[in-house]
């Protein structure tokens, strides 16, 4: 039973996926928008959120959190750029837009972005 395990487990062991999933949100804030499948978009989203909220308030706790996490060229942007166009906003800085079918496995893809 998978009684409070949440996250998927994207056909990979544990050092592959969480090696994907750091990619991810690297490309993501570096790019400001990526396209990939749908399971890792939803997947990687609630991650970026947090670390957005993270990067708001700048402390150095948070800062070396993020840095650990993402990089440091990464969590730089993040902090300078990304961080204080989301000032206002209280969550969802994150948008996922479906687009359609891979040609080589028919896996779903979705585009997700920054809203600002």
């Amino acid at each position: 039973m998978r009684h409070r395990n949440k996250g998927r487990i994207l056909q990979r062991k544990k050092g592959p996926r969480v090696a994907l999933l750091r990619s991810l949100l690297r490309s993501l804030i570096l790019h400001k928008a990526i396209v990939t499948t749908t399971a890792r978009a939803k997947e990687i989203r609630p991650r970026v959120e947090k670390l957005v909220t993270r990067a708001k308030t700048g402390t150095l706790a948070n800062h070396r959190y993020i840095t650990g996490e993402i990089g440091l060229e990464a969590a730089k942007k993040l902090r300078d750029d990304i961080a204080p166009n989301s000032k206002d906003r209280k969550g969802g800085y994150t948008r996922i837009v479906k687009h359609g079918v891979r040609k080589s496995d028919a896996a779903q893809q979705s585009h997700i972005s920054f809203v600002d």
